[in-house]
């Protein structure tokens, strides 16, 4: 039997089915993984509490999120994460530290495996995929462990030596050939965003001139049918489908509604301009992304507009 620690603050609503917070017949829970969270204090890991229970408990892996996900704390900078790795080793060096870096990737100059972590995992239709990969994801890091996943993924005793690329090994290339430069065009995005809103009365996070460690941008409208109107003007921005309207709809996983705009190439790919976030108070959508920052800049104008008549 495994046990994990996850601290990370408020988790993703679909985090809860996935662990077995929520009973069901596939969670982590169900496989005899057992699963234990200590939240942050302002914004900051609770080093104390991690490393008291390290101290009593045999911990398999932590994992720490760096994305806020729909929560409105802050995401974790490369030195915070630092900080609590160097901690982390002086209690237990054989403790696995996964990092999920989603949404992190070419913001800051070093990667969590350059700080201490053992695995990063990301999706390729997030910064890295660079607007170009359709689908998937990677995962790096030390030998033994990236050698486990491969065998996990594909087949006990074949691991990397097998397995579909799907034809799509050149779009991932491109991607990655591509991704810093879209990285720098959708954090423009964002810092525009962020300016412009702020001006206008919004709370914002971060500030424009605040230092980043992803894309994510957050706005606070305290009202719901601006929250609607700023989404419904991103895709009205967009490149693809700016014909349509989302709704806030309910989704398998979230507690409240969801609206979700994203006008991109690739389903889902939240590199280029999209926007969503879950029905309820204080209205806060979730910015990212940008393929380039005229695109950007367009997208956000026009959902400034949209809203404000």
């Amino acid at each position: 039997m495994t046990q994990s620690l996850q601290y990370h603050g408020k988790p993703y609503d679909t985090l809860d089915e996935v662990v077995g917070i929520r009973e069901n017949s596939s969670s982590l829970e169900s496989y005899g993984v057992k699963y234990k969270q200590i939240d942050l204090i302002d914004n900051k890991f609770d080093t104390e509490k991690i490393l008291d229970t390290l101290e009593r408990e045999k911990i398999k892996l932590v994992h720490i999120q760096r994305s806020r996900g729909y929560s409105l704390r802050e995401s974790l900078s490369i030195e915070s994460l630092k900080d609590v790795i160097d901690e982390i080793r002086k209690v237990d060096q054989e403790v696995i530290i996964f990092v999920d870096n989603c949404y992190t990737e070419f913001v800051e100059r070093l990667s969590p495996l350059e700080v201490g972590a053992d695995v990063i995992v990301g999706s390729l239709i997030k910064n890295l995929g660079g607007g170009i990969a359709n689908n998937g994801a990677y995962v790096a890091g030390k030998a033994k462990y990236i050698d486990l996943v491969a065998e996990r993924l594909n087949s006990p005793g074949q691991g990397k030596e097998v397995g579909p690329s799907l034809g799509a090994n050149k779009e991932f290339l491109r991607g990655l050939y591509l991704a810093p430069s879209v990285v720098a065009s959708s954090l423009k995005t964002a810092v525009f965003a962020s300016r412009m809103l702020e001006k206008l009365g919004y709370k914002v996070s971060p500030k424009y001139n605040e230092k980043r460690a992803d894309i994510v941008q957050t706005i606070e409208f305290n009202d719901q049918d601006k929250m609607i109107k700023f989404c419904q003007g991103i895709q009205m921005g967009s490149a693809i489908d700016s014909s349509f309207l989302p709704e806030p709809c309910d989704m398998p996983g979230y507690d409240d509604k969801i609206i979700m705009a994203s006008g991109s190439f690739v389903q889902g790919s939240s590199i280029e301009l999209s926007c969503d976030g879950p029905l309820r108070s204080p209205y806060a959508v979730f910015l990212q992304g940008g393929l380039t920052y005229e695109y950007g800049k367009l997208g956000v104008l026009t959902a400034i507009e949209n809203m404000k008549n």
